[in-house]
Protein backbone atom coordinates (compact mmCIF):
# COMPACT_ATOMS: atom_id res chain seq x y z
CA UNK A 1 0.00 0.00 0.00
CA UNK A 2 1.50 3.32 -1.13
CA UNK A 3 0.47 6.54 0.58
CA UNK A 4 -0.11 9.47 -1.72
CA UNK A 5 1.88 12.53 -0.65
CA UNK A 6 1.87 14.66 -3.79
CA UNK A 7 -1.22 14.86 -6.02
CA UNK A 8 -1.63 16.56 -9.40
CA UNK A 9 -5.16 17.53 -10.43
CA UNK A 10 -5.47 17.24 -14.20
CA UNK A 11 -8.47 19.50 -14.48
CA UNK A 12 -9.84 22.99 -13.87
CA UNK A 13 -12.85 24.84 -12.47
CA UNK A 14 -15.08 23.69 -9.64
CA UNK A 15 -14.02 20.02 -9.75
CA UNK A 16 -10.35 20.97 -9.37
CA UNK A 17 -11.25 23.14 -6.37
CA UNK A 18 -13.31 20.28 -4.96
CA UNK A 19 -10.45 17.76 -5.24
CA UNK A 20 -7.87 20.16 -3.83
CA UNK A 21 -9.89 20.77 -0.68
CA UNK A 22 -10.44 17.08 0.07
CA UNK A 23 -6.80 16.21 -0.65
CA UNK A 24 -5.56 18.95 1.67
CA UNK A 25 -7.77 17.60 4.45
CA UNK A 26 -5.91 14.31 4.04
CA UNK A 27 -2.58 16.14 4.37
CA UNK A 28 -1.68 15.71 0.69
CA UNK A 29 0.36 18.29 -1.26
CA UNK A 30 -1.68 19.51 -4.23
CA UNK A 31 -0.50 20.68 -7.62
CA UNK A 32 -2.79 22.42 -10.09
CA UNK A 33 -2.34 22.87 -13.82
CA UNK A 34 -3.85 25.79 -15.69
CA UNK A 35 -4.11 27.32 -19.14
CA UNK A 36 -3.10 30.91 -19.89
CA UNK A 37 -6.67 32.18 -19.54
CA UNK A 38 -7.09 30.42 -16.19
CA UNK A 39 -4.13 32.08 -14.45
CA UNK A 40 -6.42 33.82 -11.92
CA UNK A 41 -8.83 30.91 -11.42
CA UNK A 42 -9.61 29.72 -7.86
CA UNK A 43 -8.06 26.28 -8.35
CA UNK A 44 -4.75 27.94 -9.16
CA UNK A 45 -4.40 29.89 -5.94
CA UNK A 46 -5.98 27.22 -3.72
CA UNK A 47 -3.44 24.56 -4.72
CA UNK A 48 -0.07 24.38 -3.00
CA UNK A 49 1.60 24.84 -6.37
CA UNK A 50 0.43 25.47 -9.93
CA UNK A 51 1.99 25.10 -13.38
CA UNK A 52 0.85 26.65 -16.65
CA UNK A 53 0.31 24.03 -19.35
CA UNK A 54 -0.31 26.22 -22.38
CA UNK A 55 -2.86 28.12 -24.40
CA UNK A 56 -6.58 28.37 -23.74
CA UNK A 57 -7.41 25.68 -26.28
CA UNK A 58 -7.90 22.44 -24.33
CA UNK A 59 -5.94 20.35 -26.84
CA UNK A 60 -2.92 22.56 -26.16
CA UNK A 61 -3.27 22.58 -22.39
CA UNK A 62 -5.55 20.35 -20.32
CA UNK A 63 -5.43 17.53 -22.88
CA UNK A 64 -1.65 17.55 -23.35
CA UNK A 65 -0.81 14.11 -21.95
CA UNK A 66 2.94 14.27 -22.60
CA UNK A 67 3.30 17.61 -20.83
CA UNK A 68 1.22 16.49 -17.84
CA UNK A 69 3.40 13.39 -17.42
CA UNK A 70 6.54 15.51 -17.73
CA UNK A 71 5.28 17.83 -14.97
CA UNK A 72 4.53 14.80 -12.78
CA UNK A 73 8.12 13.61 -13.04
CA UNK A 74 9.64 17.05 -12.61
CA UNK A 75 7.68 17.62 -9.39
CA UNK A 76 7.84 14.05 -8.03
CA UNK A 77 4.07 13.57 -8.19
CA UNK A 78 2.72 10.33 -6.66
CA UNK A 79 -0.78 10.38 -8.15
CA UNK A 80 -3.02 12.10 -10.68
CA UNK A 81 -6.73 12.82 -10.23
CA UNK A 82 -8.45 13.48 -13.58
CA UNK A 83 -11.73 14.89 -12.19
CA UNK A 84 -14.41 14.62 -14.88
CA UNK A 85 -14.33 15.68 -18.50
CA UNK A 86 -11.03 16.26 -20.30
CA UNK A 87 -8.90 13.10 -19.77
CA UNK A 88 -11.00 11.44 -17.07
CA UNK A 89 -12.32 8.66 -19.33
CA UNK A 90 -9.33 8.44 -21.62
CA UNK A 91 -8.00 4.89 -21.42
CA UNK A 92 -4.71 5.91 -23.04
CA UNK A 93 -4.11 8.53 -20.36
CA UNK A 94 -4.89 6.08 -17.55
CA UNK A 95 -2.53 3.52 -19.09
CA UNK A 96 0.28 6.04 -19.64
CA UNK A 97 0.06 7.35 -16.09
CA UNK A 98 0.17 3.82 -14.68
CA UNK A 99 3.08 2.80 -16.89
CA UNK A 100 5.05 5.80 -15.64
CA UNK A 101 4.76 4.48 -12.08
CA UNK A 102 2.23 7.12 -11.06
CA UNK A 103 -1.07 6.26 -9.38
CA UNK A 104 -4.12 6.99 -11.52
CA UNK A 105 -7.05 7.83 -9.25
CA UNK A 106 -9.69 5.96 -11.15
CA UNK A 107 -10.36 2.55 -12.68
CA UNK A 108 -8.02 0.56 -14.90
CA UNK A 109 -7.53 1.49 -18.53
CA UNK A 110 -9.25 -1.78 -19.45
CA UNK A 111 -12.39 -0.92 -17.47
CA UNK A 112 -12.49 2.54 -19.03
CA UNK A 113 -12.13 1.05 -22.50
CA UNK A 114 -14.82 -1.60 -21.99
CA UNK A 115 -17.38 0.81 -20.56
CA UNK A 116 -16.43 3.52 -23.06
CA UNK A 117 -18.02 1.44 -25.81
CA UNK A 118 -21.76 1.15 -25.31
CA UNK A 119 -21.86 -2.03 -27.37
CA UNK A 120 -19.01 -3.73 -25.51
CA UNK A 121 -20.51 -2.57 -22.20
CA UNK A 122 -23.85 -4.18 -23.08
CA UNK A 123 -22.15 -7.45 -24.00
CA UNK A 124 -20.07 -7.41 -20.81
CA UNK A 125 -22.90 -6.75 -18.35
CA UNK A 126 -25.32 -9.15 -20.08
CA UNK A 127 -23.29 -12.01 -18.56
CA UNK A 128 -24.41 -10.78 -15.13
CA UNK A 129 -28.11 -10.68 -16.05
CA UNK A 130 -28.27 -6.89 -15.93
CA UNK A 131 -31.53 -5.72 -17.64
CA UNK A 132 -30.90 -4.33 -21.13
CA UNK A 133 -33.09 -2.28 -23.45
CA UNK A 134 -34.40 -4.51 -26.29
CA UNK A 135 -32.23 -4.05 -29.35
CA UNK A 136 -29.06 -5.01 -31.18
CA UNK A 137 -25.81 -5.91 -29.48
CA UNK A 138 -23.44 -5.15 -32.34
CA UNK A 139 -22.52 -2.21 -34.56
CA UNK A 140 -24.78 -1.66 -37.55
CA UNK A 141 -23.25 -1.08 -40.98
CA UNK A 142 -25.86 -2.48 -43.35
CA UNK A 143 -28.87 -0.16 -43.60
CA UNK A 144 -31.27 -2.87 -44.77
CA UNK A 145 -30.29 -5.17 -41.89
CA UNK A 146 -30.66 -2.25 -39.50
CA UNK A 147 -34.13 -1.50 -40.90
CA UNK A 148 -35.21 -5.09 -40.33
CA UNK A 149 -33.95 -4.95 -36.74
CA UNK A 150 -35.90 -1.72 -36.20
CA UNK A 151 -39.05 -3.34 -37.63
CA UNK A 152 -38.63 -6.33 -35.29
CA UNK A 153 -38.13 -4.08 -32.24
CA UNK A 154 -41.06 -1.91 -33.39
CA UNK A 155 -41.05 1.86 -33.59
CA UNK A 156 -40.20 4.26 -32.06
CA UNK A 157 -36.55 3.22 -32.00
CA UNK A 158 -33.33 4.92 -31.02
CA UNK A 159 -30.14 5.02 -33.09
CA UNK A 160 -27.16 5.61 -30.79
CA UNK A 161 -23.44 6.14 -31.31
CA UNK A 162 -21.50 3.35 -29.61
CA UNK A 163 -18.80 5.75 -28.44
CA UNK A 164 -21.26 8.58 -27.81
CA UNK A 165 -22.33 10.76 -24.94
CA UNK A 166 -24.16 14.02 -24.24
CA UNK A 167 -26.79 13.24 -26.88
CA UNK A 168 -24.33 13.33 -29.81
CA UNK A 169 -24.82 10.68 -32.48
CA UNK A 170 -28.30 9.93 -31.15
CA UNK A 171 -31.50 9.94 -33.21
CA UNK A 172 -35.08 9.02 -32.31
CA UNK A 173 -36.95 7.52 -35.28
CA UNK A 174 -40.73 7.38 -35.15
CA UNK A 175 -41.41 5.83 -38.56
CA UNK A 176 -39.58 3.47 -40.93
CA UNK A 177 -39.65 6.02 -43.75
CA UNK A 178 -37.27 8.24 -41.77
CA UNK A 179 -34.88 5.48 -40.73
CA UNK A 180 -32.31 5.70 -43.51
CA UNK A 181 -31.83 9.47 -43.34
CA UNK A 182 -31.66 9.48 -39.54
CA UNK A 183 -29.13 6.65 -39.50
CA UNK A 184 -26.87 8.49 -41.94
CA UNK A 185 -27.05 11.60 -39.75
CA UNK A 186 -26.26 9.61 -36.60
CA UNK A 187 -23.24 7.94 -38.24
CA UNK A 188 -21.96 11.27 -39.56
CA UNK A 189 -22.30 12.99 -36.18
CA UNK A 190 -20.71 10.06 -34.35
CA UNK A 191 -17.76 10.10 -36.75
CA UNK A 192 -17.17 13.85 -36.42
CA UNK A 193 -17.65 13.90 -32.63
CA UNK A 194 -15.87 10.71 -31.56
CA UNK A 195 -13.90 9.51 -34.56
CA UNK A 196 -16.02 6.35 -34.46
CA UNK A 197 -19.09 5.98 -36.67
CA UNK A 198 -20.34 2.77 -35.05
CA UNK A 199 -24.04 2.94 -34.13
CA UNK A 200 -26.59 0.49 -32.80
CA UNK A 201 -30.37 0.27 -32.69
CA UNK A 202 -32.54 -0.24 -29.64
CA UNK A 203 -36.12 0.31 -28.50
CA UNK A 204 -36.89 3.93 -27.64
CA UNK A 205 -38.34 4.14 -24.14
CA UNK A 206 -40.91 6.94 -24.12
CA UNK A 207 -41.19 9.27 -21.12
CA UNK A 208 -38.30 7.61 -19.26
CA UNK A 209 -36.67 8.71 -16.04
CA UNK A 210 -32.89 8.86 -15.84
CA UNK A 211 -31.75 7.11 -12.65
CA UNK A 212 -28.13 6.47 -11.79
CA UNK A 213 -26.48 4.49 -9.02
CA UNK A 214 -23.22 5.51 -7.35
CA UNK A 215 -20.85 2.63 -6.69
CA UNK A 216 -17.55 2.32 -4.83
CA UNK A 217 -15.15 -0.60 -5.31
CA UNK A 218 -11.77 -1.28 -3.75
CA UNK A 219 -8.81 -3.32 -4.95
CA UNK A 220 -9.81 -6.29 -2.77
CA UNK A 221 -13.09 -7.19 -4.48
CA UNK A 222 -15.42 -5.23 -2.20
CA UNK A 223 -18.18 -3.28 -3.96
CA UNK A 224 -21.03 -1.23 -2.49
CA UNK A 225 -23.62 1.10 -3.96
CA UNK A 226 -24.46 4.46 -2.42
CA UNK A 227 -28.06 4.59 -3.64
CA UNK A 228 -29.55 6.49 -6.54
CA UNK A 229 -29.64 9.93 -8.05
CA UNK A 230 -32.58 11.24 -10.06
CA UNK A 231 -31.22 13.04 -13.15
CA UNK A 232 -34.28 13.43 -15.35
CA UNK A 233 -34.38 17.24 -15.63
CA UNK A 234 -32.30 17.75 -18.76
CA UNK A 235 -31.94 19.98 -21.77
CA UNK A 236 -30.35 18.67 -24.98
CA UNK A 237 -29.83 15.31 -23.22
CA UNK A 238 -27.63 16.98 -20.59
CA UNK A 239 -28.52 17.22 -16.92
CA UNK A 240 -29.47 20.47 -15.20
CA UNK A 241 -31.04 19.39 -11.89
CA UNK A 242 -30.28 16.24 -9.88
CA UNK A 243 -31.55 14.94 -6.57
CA UNK A 244 -31.09 12.06 -4.15
CA UNK A 245 -32.96 9.96 -3.40
CA UNK A 246 -35.47 9.65 -6.25
CA UNK A 247 -39.10 10.46 -5.48
CA UNK A 248 -40.36 7.29 -7.18
CA UNK A 249 -38.08 4.45 -6.14
CA UNK A 250 -39.47 2.02 -3.59
CA UNK A 251 -37.07 0.29 -1.17
CA UNK A 252 -37.47 -2.93 -3.19
CA UNK A 253 -36.71 -1.22 -6.53
CA UNK A 254 -33.78 0.63 -4.96
CA UNK A 255 -32.31 -2.67 -3.82
CA UNK A 256 -32.74 -4.30 -7.25
CA UNK A 257 -31.16 -1.37 -9.08
CA UNK A 258 -28.35 -1.21 -6.54
CA UNK A 259 -27.60 -4.90 -6.95
CA UNK A 260 -27.56 -4.50 -10.74
CA UNK A 261 -25.13 -1.59 -10.45
CA UNK A 262 -22.82 -3.66 -8.25
CA UNK A 263 -22.94 -6.45 -10.85
CA UNK A 264 -21.99 -4.00 -13.59
CA UNK A 265 -18.94 -2.98 -11.55
CA UNK A 266 -17.99 -6.62 -11.00
CA UNK A 267 -18.43 -7.37 -14.70
CA UNK A 268 -15.51 -5.09 -15.62
CA UNK A 269 -13.41 -5.56 -12.45
CA UNK A 270 -14.05 -1.95 -11.54
CA UNK A 271 -11.99 -0.11 -8.93
CA UNK A 272 -12.83 3.33 -7.51
CA UNK A 273 -15.89 5.54 -7.71
CA UNK A 274 -18.17 5.05 -10.70
CA UNK A 275 -21.75 5.57 -11.77
CA UNK A 276 -24.08 3.10 -13.43
CA UNK A 277 -26.83 4.80 -15.38
CA UNK A 278 -30.28 3.31 -15.99
CA UNK A 279 -33.46 4.39 -17.67
CA UNK A 280 -36.70 3.73 -15.82
CA UNK A 281 -39.88 3.39 -17.84
CA UNK A 282 -43.43 4.32 -16.87
CA UNK A 283 -44.15 0.92 -15.32
CA UNK A 284 -40.93 1.16 -13.25
CA UNK A 285 -38.98 -1.40 -15.28
CA UNK A 286 -35.33 -0.41 -15.49
CA UNK A 287 -32.65 -0.97 -18.13
CA UNK A 288 -28.87 -0.49 -18.18
CA UNK A 289 -27.81 2.59 -20.13
CA UNK A 290 -24.07 3.01 -19.55
CA UNK A 291 -21.38 3.28 -16.91
CA UNK A 292 -19.42 6.47 -16.29
CA UNK A 293 -15.94 5.46 -15.22
CA UNK A 294 -15.19 8.58 -13.20
CA UNK A 295 -16.56 10.88 -10.56
CA UNK A 296 -19.86 12.40 -11.72
CA UNK A 297 -20.72 16.11 -11.68
CA UNK A 298 -23.68 15.30 -9.44
CA UNK A 299 -21.75 13.21 -6.90
CA UNK A 300 -22.43 15.97 -4.39
CA UNK A 301 -26.03 14.94 -3.68
CA UNK A 302 -24.86 11.44 -2.83
CA UNK A 303 -22.32 12.92 -0.43
CA UNK A 304 -25.03 14.95 1.25
CA UNK A 305 -27.39 12.01 1.91
CA UNK A 306 -24.62 9.60 2.97
CA UNK A 307 -22.28 12.06 4.72
CA UNK A 308 -19.35 10.61 2.78
CA UNK A 309 -16.55 12.42 0.94
CA UNK A 310 -16.26 10.57 -2.36
CA UNK A 311 -12.97 12.22 -3.33
CA UNK A 312 -11.37 11.04 -0.11
CA UNK A 313 -12.78 7.57 -0.74
CA UNK A 314 -11.27 7.62 -4.23
CA UNK A 315 -7.87 8.52 -2.83
CA UNK A 316 -8.00 5.83 -0.13
CA UNK A 317 -9.00 3.18 -2.65
CA UNK A 318 -6.16 4.27 -4.97
CA UNK A 319 -3.75 3.86 -2.06
CA UNK A 320 -4.90 0.27 -1.66
CA UNK A 321 -7.11 0.59 1.41
CA UNK A 322 -10.18 -1.60 1.84
CA UNK A 323 -13.55 0.14 1.95
CA UNK A 324 -13.99 -0.69 5.62
CA UNK A 325 -17.79 -0.85 5.41
CA UNK A 326 -20.44 -3.08 3.90
CA UNK A 327 -23.72 -2.48 2.07
CA UNK A 328 -25.60 -2.90 5.35
CA UNK A 329 -23.72 0.12 6.75
CA UNK A 330 -25.06 2.41 4.02
CA UNK A 331 -27.98 4.64 5.07
CA UNK A 332 -29.92 7.48 3.42
CA UNK A 333 -30.32 10.59 5.55
CA UNK A 334 -32.57 13.39 4.34
CA UNK A 335 -32.83 14.70 0.79
CA UNK A 336 -30.43 16.65 -1.42
CA UNK A 337 -30.90 18.64 -4.64
CA UNK A 338 -28.26 20.06 -6.98
CA UNK A 339 -28.74 22.64 -9.72
CA UNK A 340 -26.02 23.19 -12.26
CA UNK A 341 -25.36 26.86 -12.91
CA UNK A 342 -24.58 27.13 -16.62
CA UNK A 343 -23.59 30.28 -18.45
CA UNK A 344 -26.55 29.82 -20.78
CA UNK A 345 -29.54 31.97 -21.59
CA UNK A 346 -32.82 30.14 -20.91
CA UNK A 347 -34.65 33.12 -22.42
CA UNK A 348 -32.90 32.30 -25.73
CA UNK A 349 -33.32 28.49 -25.78
CA UNK A 350 -30.25 27.89 -23.59
CA UNK A 351 -27.86 29.67 -25.93
CA UNK A 352 -24.35 29.70 -24.36
CA UNK A 353 -23.46 33.09 -22.94
CA UNK A 354 -20.15 34.78 -22.15
CA UNK A 355 -19.07 37.84 -20.24
CA UNK A 356 -17.37 39.23 -17.18
CA UNK A 357 -18.88 38.50 -13.77
CA UNK A 358 -19.60 42.05 -12.63
CA UNK A 359 -21.29 40.70 -9.53
CA UNK A 360 -20.86 37.23 -8.06
CA UNK A 361 -22.24 36.52 -4.59
CA UNK A 362 -22.82 32.91 -3.52
CA UNK A 363 -25.66 31.87 -1.21
CA UNK A 364 -24.87 30.44 2.21
CA UNK A 365 -26.54 29.07 5.32
CA UNK A 366 -27.12 25.72 6.94
CA UNK A 367 -27.51 22.94 4.39
CA UNK A 368 -26.36 25.10 1.46
CA UNK A 369 -23.20 24.28 -0.49
CA UNK A 370 -21.66 25.89 -3.57
CA UNK A 371 -18.96 24.16 -5.62
CA UNK A 372 -17.65 26.91 -7.86
CA UNK A 373 -14.76 27.58 -10.21
CA UNK A 374 -15.31 31.33 -10.55
CA UNK A 375 -15.01 34.53 -8.56
CA UNK A 376 -16.23 38.07 -9.11
CA UNK A 377 -14.41 39.83 -11.94
CA UNK A 378 -13.52 36.68 -13.85
CA UNK A 379 -14.52 36.20 -17.47
CA UNK A 380 -16.62 33.25 -18.59
CA UNK A 381 -15.38 32.46 -22.09
CA UNK A 382 -16.18 30.00 -24.88
CA UNK A 383 -13.04 27.94 -24.33
CA UNK A 384 -14.52 25.45 -21.88
CA UNK A 385 -17.77 23.88 -20.69
CA UNK A 386 -20.35 26.57 -19.78
CA UNK A 387 -20.97 25.15 -16.29
CA UNK A 388 -19.81 27.77 -13.77
CA UNK A 389 -20.79 26.16 -10.50
CA UNK A 390 -23.08 23.73 -8.69
CA UNK A 391 -25.54 24.80 -6.03
CA UNK A 392 -26.40 22.00 -3.60
CA UNK A 393 -28.81 21.90 -0.68
CA UNK A 394 -29.73 19.34 1.96
CA UNK A 395 -33.02 19.10 3.84
CA UNK A 396 -34.61 16.66 6.22
CA UNK A 397 -37.05 15.74 3.43
CA UNK A 398 -37.74 16.61 -0.22
CA UNK A 399 -40.11 19.46 0.53
CA UNK A 400 -37.60 21.18 2.81
CA UNK A 401 -34.85 20.68 0.22
CA UNK A 402 -36.99 22.28 -2.52
CA UNK A 403 -37.80 25.31 -0.35
CA UNK A 404 -34.18 25.69 0.68
CA UNK A 405 -33.07 25.56 -2.94
CA UNK A 406 -35.57 28.24 -3.93
CA UNK A 407 -34.22 30.50 -1.21
CA UNK A 408 -30.63 29.78 -2.22
CA UNK A 409 -31.35 30.60 -5.87
CA UNK A 410 -32.81 33.95 -4.81
CA UNK A 411 -29.65 34.61 -2.79
CA UNK A 412 -27.31 33.73 -5.67
CA UNK A 413 -26.37 37.04 -7.32
CA UNK A 414 -24.72 36.77 -10.73
CA UNK A 415 -24.57 39.67 -13.19
CA UNK A 416 -22.74 40.22 -16.46
CA UNK A 417 -24.21 37.23 -18.26
CA UNK A 418 -27.25 34.99 -18.26
CA UNK A 419 -27.40 31.73 -16.29
CA UNK A 420 -29.77 28.81 -15.94
CA UNK A 421 -30.82 29.83 -12.42
CA UNK A 422 -34.13 31.29 -13.64
CA UNK A 423 -34.93 28.04 -15.44
CA UNK A 424 -34.07 25.99 -12.34
CA UNK A 425 -36.39 28.14 -10.26
CA UNK A 426 -39.14 27.57 -12.82
CA UNK A 427 -38.67 23.79 -12.54
CA UNK A 428 -38.69 23.80 -8.74
CA UNK A 429 -42.01 25.65 -8.71
CA UNK A 430 -43.63 23.41 -11.34
CA UNK A 431 -46.28 20.96 -10.19
CA UNK A 432 -44.75 18.14 -12.26
CA UNK A 433 -41.51 18.47 -10.30
CA UNK A 434 -43.01 19.02 -6.86
CA UNK A 435 -45.30 16.00 -7.34
CA UNK A 436 -42.40 13.87 -8.59
CA UNK A 437 -44.35 13.05 -11.76
CA UNK A 438 -41.84 14.00 -14.46
CA UNK A 439 -39.47 12.44 -17.00
CA UNK A 440 -36.55 13.39 -19.22
CA UNK A 441 -39.14 15.08 -21.46
CA UNK A 442 -39.84 17.78 -18.87
CA UNK A 443 -38.40 20.60 -21.01
CA UNK A 444 -40.23 19.62 -24.20
CA UNK A 445 -43.51 19.10 -22.32
CA UNK A 446 -43.59 21.98 -19.87
CA UNK A 447 -41.05 24.68 -20.72
CA UNK A 448 -40.94 27.56 -23.15
CA UNK A 449 -38.67 30.60 -22.71
CA UNK A 450 -41.69 32.91 -22.52
CA UNK A 451 -42.89 31.06 -19.42
CA UNK A 452 -40.10 32.69 -17.45
CA UNK A 453 -41.01 36.01 -15.87
CA UNK A 454 -40.65 38.65 -18.55
CA UNK A 455 -40.42 41.56 -16.15
CA UNK A 456 -37.55 42.41 -13.83
CA UNK A 457 -37.98 42.60 -10.10
CA UNK A 458 -38.04 46.11 -8.66
CA UNK A 459 -34.56 45.63 -7.20
CA UNK A 460 -33.12 44.36 -10.52
CA UNK A 461 -34.64 47.28 -12.38
CA UNK A 462 -33.19 49.86 -10.00
CA UNK A 463 -29.72 48.30 -10.03
CA UNK A 464 -29.80 47.93 -13.81
CA UNK A 465 -30.81 51.52 -14.40
CA UNK A 466 -28.12 52.79 -12.03
CA UNK A 467 -25.39 50.70 -13.61
CA UNK A 468 -26.27 51.53 -17.19
CA UNK A 469 -26.63 55.19 -16.27
CA UNK A 470 -23.13 55.20 -14.83
CA UNK A 471 -21.67 53.49 -17.92
CA UNK A 472 -23.34 55.93 -20.29
CA UNK A 473 -22.29 58.91 -18.18
CA UNK A 474 -18.68 57.83 -18.52
CA UNK A 475 -19.00 57.42 -22.27
CA UNK A 476 -21.40 60.16 -23.27
CA UNK A 477 -21.63 62.37 -20.20
CA UNK A 478 -25.39 62.56 -20.63
CA UNK A 479 -28.68 60.61 -20.78
CA UNK A 480 -31.35 60.77 -18.13
CA UNK A 481 -32.09 57.57 -16.24
CA UNK A 482 -35.80 57.84 -17.08
CA UNK A 483 -35.04 58.05 -20.81
CA UNK A 484 -32.62 55.14 -20.47
CA UNK A 485 -35.31 52.98 -18.91
CA UNK A 486 -37.58 53.58 -21.90
CA UNK A 487 -34.84 52.59 -24.34
CA UNK A 488 -33.73 49.33 -22.70
CA UNK A 489 -35.66 46.08 -22.86
CA UNK A 490 -36.04 43.89 -19.76
CA UNK A 491 -33.58 41.44 -21.37
CA UNK A 492 -30.91 44.12 -21.72
CA UNK A 493 -31.42 45.28 -18.15
CA UNK A 494 -31.35 41.73 -16.84
CA UNK A 495 -27.86 41.18 -18.29
CA UNK A 496 -26.57 44.19 -16.41
CA UNK A 497 -28.25 43.62 -13.04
Amino acid sequence: MKKIKRLLIANRGEIAVRIIRSAKELGIFTMAIYSEVDHDAPHVYLADQAVCVGEATASKSYLNIDLIIKICHEHKIDAVHPGYGFLSENATFAQRITEEGIIFIGPSAKAIEVMGSKLEAKTTVAKYNVPLVPGGDEAITDIEAAKKMADDIKYPILIKASAGGGGKGMRVVEDSKDFESQMKRAVSEATSSFGDGAVFVEKYIQNPRHIEIQILADQHGNVVHLFERECSIQRRHQKVIEEAPSAVLTPELRQKMGESAVNVAKACDYVGAGTVEFILDEDLSFYFLEMNTRLQVEHTVTEEITQMDLVKEQIRVAEGEELGYSQEDMKITGHSIEVRVYAEDPYQNFLPDTGVLHRYIEPAGRGVRVDSGYTEGMEVSTHYDPMMSKLIVWGKDREEAIQKMLRAIDDYKITGLETTLAFCKFVLHHEAFTSGNFSTNFVSKFFKPEYLASALTEEEEKVGIALVSELIFEEKKAEETSELHNLLTPWKLRRLT
